[in-house]
């Protein structure tokens, strides 16, 4: 499969080698982890031709998925920024619409967990805009989806359905409820 895609200009490499030095071990793993991403997401989305999924928008928008993490104090990753972890994806959005590309910052924003809801936000008092933040396009759900299955800390590992069920019962039984609907969806 093609790591670099074009349209309208986009290429995902170009804008992540933009903000992140090629040599740096953050780069490594955010390029080895979205490219996972994006096989699976593409894998997926090739199997279900009568959802008419986006092919191109969707291997973009994977790779850049997690391009806010730059930003984030997260140093098992090499991330050395100063906002918590929750924030890469708000922060990763902002970054592409400043690129000119809001329809890929939506997937940013929108694929944390299993999305955030603006109910989560309030209860856990999370440091992000106050605002839902849950995937609507079925190519946001499906990126989302497929982002539960691979980790930055274990590249090499895809997690089993049962360890991202029980990761994401932590973020309480709406994310486990969305995501056993994307399980549905998505692999039957």
């Amino acid at each position: 499969m093609a790591t670099n895609c074009l349209v309208n200009d986009m290429e995902p490499l170009k804008i992540i080698e933009k903000y992140y030095d090629t040599q740096s071990e953050v780069y490594h793993i955010l390029i080895k982890h979205s490219r996972s991403v994006a096989d699976k997401s593409l894998t997926i989305a090739k199997a279900h031709p009568e959802m008419n999924l986006d092919l191109r928008f969707i291997e973009e928008a994977a790779m850049l998925h997690d391009i806010g993490v730059i930003y984030c104090n997260s140093p098992d990753i090499d991330c050395h920024g100063t906002y918590e972890y929750v924030c890469h994806g708000y922060l990763g959005a902002d970054l592409l619409r400043k690129e000119g590309f809001p329809r890929h910052a939506l997937v940013c924003e929108r694929h944390t967990g299993t999305g955030i809801s603006l109910k989560m936000i309030e209860e856990e008092n999370l440091p992000v805009p106050r605002r839902d933040f849950l995937p609507v396009s079925l190519e946001e759900q499906l990126i989302c989806f497929t982002d539960k299955f691979f980790s930055k800390t274990h590249l090499d590992k895809e997690k089993s359905i049962k360890k991202i069920q029980e990761s994401l019962s932590k973020h309480g039984e709406d994310s486990v409820l969305r995501f056993n609907r994307w399980l549905k969806l998505f692999l039957g």
